[in-house]
């Protein structure tokens, strides 16, 4: 299998619901470093994986409504705990979606599986991985 992975990063406010969240259950902040990992199993007549730039575009776009926003007053995660293994989830759909829209080239027609990592420090990350097509 080959992949390529591109990165951004996004800053958010959230807060969660429930006891197991302890002090976090209070308005915070977080930055994500986001990777996005393609795979496929042979590389494309070109010799890629996928454009790296279109990749690189997409996630930037995919990002851009969540940057610098409070999680908690977007309708769409009303009601929700937007975890980190959640927003990972967020992310691969959105990034399926661009890919299913032809967003990503041509390129991007062999791609097998996708992996969307959030990492919300050095020492902790969720990921969330999933088949396309």
């Amino acid at each position: 299998m080959y992949s390529v992975t591109v990165r951004d990063h996004v800053m958010i406010a959230h807060s969660f619901r429930g006891a197991v969240f302890g002090p976090a259950q209070r308005l915070h902040g977080a930055t994500y470093v986001v990777d996005v990992e393609f795979t496929r199993a042979e590389l494309d007549g070109d010799g890629v994986v996928v454009d790296i730039g279109r990749a690189a575009q997409a996630l930037k776009a995919v990002l851009e409504p969540l940057a610098f926003r409070n999680l908690d007053e977007l309708p769409e995660f009303a009601g929700r705990n937007t975890t980190t293994e959640f927003l990972a989830r967020v992310v691969f759909d959105r990034m399926a979606a661009r890919i299913a829209a032809g967003e990503l080239g041509p390129h991007a027609g062999g791609l097998l599986r996708m992996k969307a990592t959030m990492h919300e420090s050095h020492v902790a990350w969720a990921s969330f991985e999933g088949t396309l097509g």
